[in-house]
């Protein structure tokens, strides 16, 4: 159970940088992405907060973060025209490999 809420941390860690980057769309209203912003911190910070009750602090935030680096990687690429560079993509493979090594041993 605290592994799924790890796993759903992370994905709210993707909801936050995504709000702040629609909010500075000239076109669009800025505070629903705001609010977007601070439900997506609020939610991944309270799932964090419980699945490091039973998983290793050190494992779970770097999972925590990795999934919302990784994850907004490739929301970047999908939707924002970020690079999709060969370089890129191995770091973002590095990242995961770190991940899994830190869940291994």
């Amino acid at each position: 159970m605290n592994w799924i809420a790890l796993i759903f941390a992370g994905i709210f860690e993707i909801g936050w940088p995504i709000g702040l980057k629609m909010a500075q769309n000239p076109g669009l209203n800025k505070l629903p992405w705001i609010m977007m912003s601070i439900l997506s911190l609020a939610v991944s910070g309270s799932l964090l907060y419980f699945a490091q009750k039973s998983i290793p602090i050190g494992t779970a935030y770097a999972v925590w973060t990795g999934i919302g680096a990784v994850g907004t990687l490739f929301v970047g690429i999908l939707f924002f025209q970020d690079s999709a560079s060969l370089p890129r993509m191995l770091s973002a493979l590095l990242i995961v490999v770190g991940i899994i090594g830190l869940k291994i041993f």
